[in-house]
């Protein structure tokens, strides 16, 4: 009876593949990272009101479309793997935020619930189900869309481009919430550190592997974005004014 073998070949090593090897790592795993202070700062003070809850939405929509987008036009794994990372760990992202703001309550507020389909209250909701709802709905009707589409170029570049145009939007509704609280305190500034350098390095990456050209436009987009709101620390690096009033009354 003959021997079967089994010729397995392990990967070279070499320098270069020690760098893409380590570049694929820093993109799958790296997305997620700059909002681990952000989570410690939330848990620690038990405060969630400097930090916007749409940011977690945008990246929710953004890495929903962007799986969407590869069933269509297939890109590099790590891509795909850092959007399947980052929709849970938004998720408990949100789940916090929610959990310390139904905590702090003084006084008791009316249940808000996505199934309400009141959307004076969208994204603003009491409960963490109905955040699960929200994106459990969306993704079915985005995937149903595919289905039917999936040999739409058109369609299939459109939910590419939604999809690295939503990331590239991420820091605006934090921009949007300094803004009018003119302030800063609450957001974590290692998180917009992390998120500026994160992008740099993405933006680089998306370059040199030859990635789709709205991936990189995007891109630079949103290190622009980042640098705004990294300003924004120093513009507003006074107390607002209804902060020093409720410290001397």
């Amino acid at each position: 009876m003959e021997k079967l073998h089994l010729d397995i070949k392990m990967p070279e090593i070499t320098l270069i593949n020690l760098v893409n090897w380590v570049a694929a790592s820093a993109m799958i795993f790296g997305g997620v990272v700059p909002f681990i202070p952000q989570y410690m700062d939330i848990k620690r003070t038990k405060n969630a009101e400097g930090f916007s809850l749409f940011v977690c939405l945008t990246l929710l929509v953004a890495n929903i479309l962007r799986i969407m987008f590869w069933f269509g036009k297939h890109f590099e794994l790590p891509l795909l793997a850092q959007s399947f990372i980052m929709v849970f760990a938004m998720l408990g992202l949100v789940e916090l935020c929610v959990s310390v703001k139904r905590n702090t309550e003084i006084i008791s507020l009316k249940p808000r619930r996505f199934l309400d389909f009141d959307w004076s209250y969208f994204w603003k909701w009491t409960d963490f189900l109905s955040y699960v709802e929200f994106t459990a709905t969306f993704i079915l009707v985005v995937g149903v869309l595919t289905y039917i589409f999936l040999t739409n170029a058109i369609y299939v570049e459109l939910i590419g481009f939604l999809a690295v145009f939503a990331e590239a939007m991420l820091g605006t509704p934090q921009f949007y919430r300094n803004f009018q609280n003119k302030s800063t305190i609450g957001m974590s500034i290692k998180m917009v550190g992390f998120w500026t350098c994160g992008d740099i390095f993405k933006t680089g990456y998306f370059i040199l592997r030859s990635a789709p050209p709205q991936f990189w436009i995007c891109g630079m987009l949103q290190v622009s974005i980042d640098v705004c709101i990294l300003l924004q620390v120093y513009v507003y690096k006074s107390p607002p004014v209804k902060v020093l009033k409720a410290a001397q009354s």
